[in-house]
């Protein structure tokens, strides 16, 4: 699957050494390394799995120093391309204590870019105050970011689309996770479904078309281990919706959410 991403021309990859956890590094090294000199492999640190498969914050210095030379070892990096500190209020860890250590190890040149996950808007301008920040990594869907899944993976925040519009101000990449996520894709949404036929889409592939249409700097991250999923998604970019199949779809995502 991995190997079918980069022959369609795929060229951004978003991982994390907790995801599995210890496997999605692995997988993607084993598959593409050496790695095309275009590709971007973006990390998140900021987190962990914890043995029932539950999430805790892993977000002191010396744990972020852990989590980023683990992804270096895991991918056979030299340097991390792009690297999200995944922010979790109530961690215990001042959110400036967590991305003042992240500048340090890019400063020793361990990561090129900074990138935020997690964030409202005070923290990403706190942040934006003190480096540049390249990509903000939230929940976001055609139901927006709000709603249960938000609340029951710790990923809520404040005016969601608030960030986003802060992005497209400053020219920031936004990478919405669980972009299919717009609340059961299987369930009967008339809107939706009418407005899939009309474009000859899956609801999976119109929840995509969404997002690119919602904004510039949209970079969805759907993740998938299946080809034909891979492929589908990859289509979706060639759906080309109205801004009133947009603003429909959202009313319709929303008011079931």
């Amino acid at each position: 699957m991995l190997r079918r991403a980069i022959e369609l021309g795929i060229d951004f990859i978003d991982t994390a050494w907790f995801y599995g956890p210890h496997v999605a590094n692995r997988l993607i090294a084993e598959a593409l390394h050496p790695y095309p000199k275009d590709l971007v492999i973006a990390t998140k640190l900021g987190g962990k799995r914890l043995p029932d498969k539950s999430w805790a914050a892993f977000a002191r210095p010396e744990e972020l120093r852990q989590g980023c030379e683990e992804d270096l070892r895991t991918l056979r990096l030299e340097r991390c391309d792009v690297t999200h500190l995944r922010y979790m209020a109530g961690s215990g860890v001042p959110f400036r204590e967590s991305l003042d250590a992240l500048i340090e190890l890019q400063r020793e040149g361990k990561i090129r870019h900074l990138a935020l996950s997690n964030v409202g808007t005070a923290e990403l301008l706190d942040a934006l105050a003190r480096t540049p920040i390249v990509a903000v990594q939230n929940l976001y869907n055609t139901a927006g970011g709000r709603g249960p899944l938000a609340r029951a993976t710790h990923a809520e925040v404040d005016s969601p689309d608030a960030v986003l519009a802060t992005c497209e101000a400053r020219g920031i990449a936004y990478l919405p996770f669980f972009p299919l996520a717009s609340g059961d894709l299987g369930e009967a949404q008339p809107v939706r479904d009418e407005i899939a036929k009309r474009h000859g889409a899956t609801p999976a592939q119109l929840a995509l078309a969404w997002l690119l249409a919602r904004s510039p700097v949209m970079l969805p991250i759907p993740g998938t281990g299946s080809v034909a999923h891979l492929e589908e998604n990859w289509a979706a970019r060639t759906i080309a919706l109205t801004r009133d199949e947009v603003e429909a779809i959202a009313r319709e995502a929303q008011s079931a959410a």
